[in-house]
């Protein structure tokens, strides 16, 4: 039996990466979806994410159009990046293709 400091000092939080934190991304990862609820507004919201390491990299929609955009006109792209400037709902990423 543990005391509750012993568990509060181990617990680690069950967070959602962010696939601009990755160096690079192979286009050919598996997209998983999971559902969620928004901490502010108790909400149900769907989000898509990849596992890496046991990990989830969350990848927002934007992403997704661009990185679209980018095979659209490269359909060979195997790698990319994604920039991401800004926090919260002023949030804005950029793929970059790594060629």
């Amino acid at each position: 039996m543990t005391t509750i400091k012993e568990d509060a000092l181990a617990y680690e939080s069950k967070s959602t990466l962010n696939i601009a934190e990755l160096q690079e991304v192979t286009v050919n990862l598996e997209l998983l979806e999971e559902k969620g609820i928004n901490n502010e507004t108790a909400e149900p919201y769907t989000f898509k994410y990849v596992l890496l390491n046991n990990e989830k990299y969350r990848v927002p929609w934007v992403v997704l159009d661009q990185l679209k955009a980018q095979l659209e006109a490269n359909p060979t792209l195997e790698k990319f990046r994604v920039k991401k400037d800004g926090q919260g709902k002023l949030t804005k990423y950029t793929v970059i293709p790594i060629l």
